[in-house]
């Protein structure tokens, strides 16, 4: 007989956590609670097309371009629907924004309810032909406005996300998530399909090892981050030099910095003078995900989330991580103003 005492009886599953949180905020009426859950579903049900992509043919492209220029994929347009069809399932959504979709997705009036979700409903897309890991991003806001859903409702600073979180697609799936009380991991357990506490309050380094970027646009960018990334190399004081990791999937680099500290960048180049990630469903999820791990997201010259987003597909210059190596890479921005 096989040993049972291993099996925790009395586990942590994210659908837990979200209704013991839920249940200790003031004037909570589950609704949050609800749309969190059906955003886990659509997370479940992604991941399983994720694994068996190369058996379904999923991963070969769509034939279509998205609003943002890229090559739709067949996996995209699947986790897009997923994503949207759960969200608006869950009667707590009154509009949503996708990475996929142009325009506001407004929820049908009869299952409408107060919150607003900005979400990529399947980031580094381009890196799943060459099974390297991809994920999703989503954060969710309060309505701001009364009647009919509008853009003003999804246009609000990434201070006011009551809950973001992403997800790896990687060697297990793993969420990260907060509602702004700290950083939490979940591990899903396939075996009874939940997702498990692994890490409670999960804080960054102060100072890591590992710098993360897209080198190959050097000769684009400007002098300031060419004279930090010489800094990081050949270290004038003659400590070891930083290590270059990057794998192009955002969720990737970013789970890795906040797992092993460091700075990521995506900063504005001659290419992209405003920089290529998206503020709405990429930076400001991620920029609170990092800062409630103690950790720094920043455009060069603001804090990301401070910035008023005007459009729902606009772009911002992204540095996140270790305080005192995004502090480092400032004091290079400051040299040169």
């Amino acid at each position: 007989m096989s040993d049972q005492s291993a099996f925790d009886t009395d586990v942590w599953t994210l659908t837990r956590f979200v209704i013991e949180t839920g249940r200790q905020a003031k004037g909570a009426t589950g609704e949050l609670t609800q749309l969190i859950n059906a955003m886990l579903t659509a997370i479940k049900a992604i991941s399983s097309a994720v694994r068996k992509a190369g058996l379904a043919h999923l991963q070969g492209l769509a034939g279509s371009v998205n609003v943002t220029g890229d090559d739709v994929k067949k996996l995209d347009v699947l986790s897009n629907d997923l994503v949207i069809n759960m969200l608006q399932a869950s009667y707590s959504t009154c509009c949503m924004v996708s990475e996929e979709n142009k325009e506001l997705i407004i929820t049908p009036k009869d299952k409408r309810g107060k919150y607003v979700v900005c979400f990529d409903p399947l980031d580094g897309s381009s890196n799943i032909d060459c099974l390297a890991s991809i994920g999703t991003i989503f954060a969710i806001y309060k309505r701001v406005s009364e009647g009919e859903p509008i853009e003003k409702d999804a246009l609000q600073q990434g201070k006011n996300i009551v809950c973001a979180g992403y997800t790896l697609y990687g060697s297990a799936t793993l969420v990260a998530i907060s509602t702004g009380a700290g950083l939490n991991f979940f591990m899903l357990d396939p075996a009874i399909g939940e997702f498990i506490l692994t890490e409670r309050n999960v804080k960054i380094k102060p100072k890591g090892k590992i710098y993360s970027l897209n080198e190959g646009y050097a000769k684009y960018f400007h002098p300031s981050i060419n004279e930090y990334l010489k800094h990081k190399k050949y270290p004038e004081d003659g400590s070891s030099p930083y290590g270059a990791r990057y794998v192009g999937s955002m969720v990737s680099d970013i789970h890795r910095t906040i797992a092993y500290g460091g700075i990521f960048m995506y900063p504005a180049n001659e290419k992209s003078p405003k920089g290529k990630l998206r503020l709405l469903y990429e930076c400001n999820p991620i920029a609170f995900l990092i800062e409630q791990a103690g950790g720094i997201a920043t455009t060069g010259t603001q804090r990301i989330l401070d910035v008023q987003p005007e459009a729902l597909h606009q772009r911002v210059p992204f540095v996140v991580g270790s305080p005192d190596d995004v502090n480092e890479y400032l004091s290079f921005v400051k040299k040169y103003q």
